[in-house]
């Protein structure tokens, strides 16, 4: 590679320095410069311009076997980035060409090539590649659609509703033919969002009384679905709402990523007995197949307007970290991007 004397000389890195017991804290973090990166033979060298933060995120901080390896301390902190090539020695990838990968939390990535998808900035706004047409839009298509095997005529409750997953899983099923959509968000403002934009037909505010009763006002005939990103009382609430043959997607459940202990699980299990219902977990890295189908649905749904989208976007590699936290705390309206 040759010298670029517009490069800096270092790149600043997000490293974990201490595993966090319940909420992480600022101190559990570093941002620390390191010698500019260099692509090695099949490598690109990206300049990152927007990053993803993301709940999973929080699991891999901690050291506990789950389906994703730990983030290692004192290293780098990684997740969905989208950047600019700005050196290349991998054919068929150019300087210039903008391209989604996985080495987020940084200014600068040396990406293998095979891990680097090339993206039209024409086609869509780069950040779009992190949420309504990326990970998010896939999992909330693939958790709807597959595992909850929605069906024309459903009912479907989503846990929060107004965040990147969530408002996408309300508008998917209501452009499928819901009978009737229900979400539950953490303010009136969400909920407001959810109504008038979102198009859902009955959306509340968790903090403003048990969610049972709320969602029993919401649903008085029940739910046929239900797609959990909260847990805790949620799920124990849907289960207890849930119709003969209902089925629940459990997708994530933020609601204990901060628990130091383990979460007790509904008490009303017995009820998928009695109605015959199925509940599933699943990751949406096991559903790429269905990308295709999703990027050209999802793709025709935004030009014609019918699928809306919000982000929550916030300036500066030295404030990743805060935009993190604010996940944890239900700060964003949809997807939270970082741009650097």
């Amino acid at each position: 590679m040759s010298d670029t004397p517009a490069l800096p000389a270092v790149s600043r890195v997000w490293h974990l320095i201490s595993r966090p017991v319940g909420r992480p804290v600022p101190e559990d973090f570093a941002l620390v410069e390191e010698e500019l990166p260099q692509p090695d033979e099949g490598q690109v060298l990206v300049r990152n311009e927007y990053l993803s933060v993301d709940p999973y995120m929080r699991g891999r901080m901690s050291a506990a076997r789950s389906y994703a390896a730990p983030y290692e301390l004192g290293g780098p902190m990684a997740g969905g980035a989208v950047g600019e090539v700005v050196a290349s020695r991998a054919e068929g990838i150019e300087p210039g060409d903008h391209v989604l990968h996985s080495s987020g939390w940084r200014e600068y990535a040396v990406v293998d090539a095979p891990r680097a998808v090339k993206l039209d900035p024409d086609a869509a706004p780069l950040s779009a590649s992190l949420g309504v047409l990326g990970m998010t839009g896939l999992t909330a298509y693939a958790g709807l659609l597959r595992i909850a095997a929605f069906k024309e005529g459903d009912s479907v409750f989503v846990s929060g509703a107004a965040g990147a997953v969530g408002s996408q899983v309300g508008q998917i099923a209501r452009l499928k033919g819901a009978s009737r959509v229900i979400g539950s968000a953490g303010s009136d403002d969400k909920v407001r969002l959810l109504l008038e934009e979102y198009g859902f037909d009955a959306a509340f505010n968790y903090r403003n009384g048990p969610v049972r009763k709320q969602l029993r006002a919401a649903a008085p005939d029940g739910i046929d679905v239900y797609f959990d990103n909260v847990g805790g009382e949620h799920l124990e609430a849907a289960v207890g709402s849930l119709n003969r043959g209902g089925r629940i997607a459990l997708c994530g459940m933020i609601s204990g990523y901060d628990n130091t202990e383990p979460a007790p699980g509904p008490r009303n299990l017995g009820r998928l007995v009695q109605t015959r219902g199925r509940m599933e977990g699943f990751l949406v890295t096991d559903h790429h197949d269905l990308r295709p189908r999703f990027l050209e649905e999802a793709g025709a749904w935004i030009r014609s307007g019918e699928l809306k989208y919000r982000e929550t976007v916030v300036e500066g590699i030295e404030n990743t970290l805060e935009a993190f936290l604010g996940v944890l705390r239900g700060d964003n309206i949809g997807k939270m991007i970082v741009k650097l």
